[in-house]
């Protein structure tokens, strides 16, 4: 019989996600190499680098899904390394929530069956009553109407299927959101929206997000500060003026090239107001 899932408290500290030294590798090719990287609590952390230099690997080096070679990750104050290979390894997985690149549904299950997957892995037991009014409430939460919960992701837009796996990513309430390029093959409408969604739902939730994205538009709309990987590392962290005034080509190429230009001149004609404040990491901490 399963014992019954145990909580522990939110995490307190400043720097829920920090990587210190970080070296990955598949067989003889390196991907990162003394990497450091710490994530604020409460932020959401856009990382942009080019293709290949291991963006996702990163992420799942963090969720403990690819080996470290070298290096320490600390979760919530947790030792990555350390939990995921004993028993804390269900308590630790059950305190983030991760949208992968395409979704990554069941495609046998209909949406709120997917939903549903953490939730049985997790509180077993729960009653079948209970776990498919929670699965509801996190497919309303993530935007779509309720009635999507009965319907397969084939059955889905592309960007419904984004939300119904959003839904799934929040199905434990977590305090961490991973999301790997969440607005790719979205229309700009759809990615807006989907921006928009995130950025509520970090301020309403107190999440911690770490967003792998291309797109410029998600950057200069909802991201607090932004860390570039390039040359197996972090080269720099911090807001996009920050990054601007900084001298390495990639990020002078990407920032001021011409889609970076093009966000830039749409973000400036945004009204006043319009955007939603940046900076939450002052003195005044909620």
């Amino acid at each position: 019989m399963n014992a019954p899932h145990t909580h522990t408290g939110p995490f307190e500290g400043d720097f829920p996600i920090v990587v210190e030294g970080l070296t990955t590798a598949f067989g003889e090719h390196v991907i990162h190499r003394d990497l450091d990287l710490k994530v604020r609590k409460g932020e959401i952390l856009g990382v942009v680098g080019g293709s290949g230099t291991g963006k996702s690997v990163l992420m799942r080096a963090i969720i403990g899904l690819q080996r470290a070679e070298a290096g320490q990750i600390d979760v919530l104050g947790h030792s990555i390394l350390a939990s995921l290979s004993d028993a804390s390894d269900d308590e630790m997985r059950s305190r983030w929530g991760v949208l992968f690149q395409g979704g990554a549904l069941f495609s046998t299950l209909t949406v709120g069956e997917n939903v549903e997957v953490p939730l049985r892995e997790f509180y077993p037991e729960i009653s079948d009553q209970l776990r498919h009014e929670i699965a509801c409430y996190k497919v309303r939460l993530s935007g779509l109407p309720e009635e999507a919960a009965n319907k397969y992701p084939s059955e889905l837009s592309g960007g419904m299927r984004k939300r119904a796996a959003l839904a799934r990513a929040l199905a434990l309430d977590p305090e961490l959101l991973f999301l790997d390029e969440p607005t790719a093959g979205l229309d700009p409408i759809g990615a807006a929206g989907f921006d928009r969604l995130i950025r509520e739902l970090t301020d309403t939730l107190g999440l911690t997000v770490f967003l792998i994205t291309h797109d410029l538009d998600t950057l200069y709309e909802i991201c607090d500060r932004v860390a570039v990987i390039a040359d197996r590392k972090v080269i720099a962290i911090g807001t996009i003026d920050e990054l601007v005034a900084t001298d390495h080509p990639w990020i002078q190429e990407y920032f001021n090239g011409p889609r970076g230009r093009n966000a830039q001149a749409s973000q400036a004609r945004k009204p006043a107001g319009g955007k939603p404040a940046m900076d939450k990491h002052g003195g005044e901490g909620a």
